[in-house]
Order: structure tokens, then C-alpha cells, then sequence
């Protein structure tokens, strides 16, 4: 079976799981993947990563001594990426992204340097969409990014309610045009090839009076 038509049928079988009847575009999975510093990413953990659309991507740019751990609830999809995608630095996971923390450790890895996801989390069970979000913060270097792509901006407050920072951008040329969410753990910078924010100055009572 092709990837397209692996990925339809689990569409028609499980809609609210995948959001989508086709893969992510290029300009989606290029936009996301550019947040990524190829050069300190060691170890990136993805969820839902289906037929493989960004992890084949993210194999391609990543470095020889790098680890893709892949987590996905779907058998289909699991075995699939194990057939088709032969890497030795790749390690595909059939369970849920709330046990990322035991997948890593289970390989001997202590954390990681970025999470990509485009699990829906607004139609997800409360309780495990706050236990993934945690377990994303937990698994995360200090300066790591948690890189999460949507259809719409309904994740927006579950993932501040986690992460300090949280940036959005927008990308139309995809079917469905997508939200892009970069977080981070720490407040200071964005998610974007390490560019320093810039915040603007609050002005205290003395700056007033004087």
C-alpha cells in the first residue's frame, strides 16, 4: 500500500485523529523543520508521525550521531515507518506520546533536544492532552523547543499554560492551511534558529515621574 493510500484509509477510519485526508505539503514540513538547529540537535522525538512525511525530512537533515525517536498510537503507521524507513538512528515507538519520558530513558537517552508534533490536541482527552504537554516539558533540554503544527489555533491556551513562550506563525499552502506553535522552556528567546527576542522596556513608577 502507497503512503497517500495508507494514510486515507486511516482518515476514513479514525477522522479525528489525523485532521487531514493527505499528508503535510513540503512548505509545511520545510517551515517547521527550519526552526530546527541542525547542528545541536541530537535527539528529536516525534508524535504522530504517520507515513513518515517529516521524519523522512528530518533523517535527511540530521546529523550521523542523531536519534528520531517516532511514537505513534497507530499500528498501521508504526510498522509502516518501520518498513520503509531503514535508518539505524531512527527508532519508531507504537504507543502514546504521554510516555515519551520511559521511550527515551529506555534507549538510554535523557532528553531531548526538540519534539515535533502534529498530534489534535483539541480533540483529545483533557486529562491525556495535560499529560502529554507535561511530559513535553519534562523531556526537554533547558533550551529546547517543543515544535507543534495544527489547523487551528484551539491548542493555543493548553500550550501556554505549560511553556513560558510560545510563538505563532501561519502556513497557507498546505491542505489545511496550518498554525504553527514554536515553544519553548525558557521565556528569553524564540524558537527561531536561536534569535533573542526583543521585549519592550516596562516603565516603572520612577521612569513615569521622571
Amino acid at each position: 500500500m502507497t503512503s497517500l493510500a495508507l494514510f486515507s484509509r486511516n482518515f476514513i477510519k479514525h477522522p479525528r485523529m489525523l485532521g487531514s485526508l493527505i499528508p503535510s505539503s513540503r512548505f509545511l514540513v520545510n517551515r517547521l523543520l527550519d526552526q530546527v538547529d541542525w547542528g545541536k540537535a541530537g535527539t528529536i522525538v516525534e508524535y504522530g508521525p504517520g507515513v513518515g512525511t517529516f521524519t523522512g525530512e528530518i533523517l535527511r537533515r540530521l546529523r550521523p550521531d542523531g536519534t528520531v525517536v517516532a511514537i505513534d498510537t497507530n499500528r498501521d503507521f508504526a510498522r509502516y515507518l518501520s518498513r520503509t524507513l531503514r535508518d539505524d538512528r531512527l527508532h519508531v515507538v507504537e504507543g502514546s506520546a504521554a510516555e515519551a519520558q520511559d521511550n527515551l530513558q529506555d534507549r538510554g537517552l535523557a532528553r531531548a533536544d526538540y519534539v515535533i508534533s502534529g498530534i489534535p490536541y483539541s480533540t483529545m482527552d483533557p486529562v491525556l492532552r495535560e499529560r502529554i504537554l507535561r511530559t513535553t516539558h519534562d523531556v526537554l533540554q533547558p533550551d529546547g523547543s517543543f515544535l507543534v503544527y495544527q489547523f487551528t489555533r484551539a491548542v493555543l491556551p493548553y500550550l501556554r499554560q505549560v511553556f513560558p513562550h510560545v510563538h505563532q506563525e501561519f502556513e497557507p499552502r498546505n491542505i489545511m492551511p496550518a498554525r504553527l506553535f514554536y515553544c519553548r522552556r525558557s521565556p528569553d528567546r524564540k524558537a527561531t534558529n536561536g534569535r533573542r527576542e526583543t521585549r519592550p522596556r516596562v516603565r516603572t513608577a520612577a521612569d513615569r515621574q521622571g
